[in-house]
């Protein structure tokens, strides 16, 4: 199988840490499948498969789709959408703490 490793140094601002408490945990899941919402639509338009050439086969639109849902899962979370989401909203959150 294909693995991809990312390396998370490269982003300005490195993510809050996480603490374990199940708000945050929360939280991050919800950041992390928005940043997969993203990246399906991104796919969804780059990796347009129509060809005209082949004729198109019985359920051909939904594996792509399930496909392109994989991918976008996979990478969630490693993109940078999700740390911004992530960090924005937990300092929004400290703010209105005090």
């Amino acid at each position: 199988g294909f693995n991809m490793q990312i390396n998370t140094t490269i982003y300005n601002k490195p993510i809050q840490n996480i603490n374990l408490n199940s708000d945050d945990i929360k939280l991050r899941e919800q950041t992390d499948s928005f940043e997969a919402l993203i990246l399906k639509v991104l796919l969804d338009t780059s990796l347009n498969m129509e060809n005209s050439l082949y004729p198109k086969e019985a359920g051909n639109e939904i594996y792509q789709s399930m496909y392109k849902d994989s991918i976008s899962q996979s990478l969630s979370g490693s993109f940078g959408y999700s740390d911004l989401l992530f960090n924005y909203l937990k300092e929004l959150q400290n703010n209105q703490k005090d």
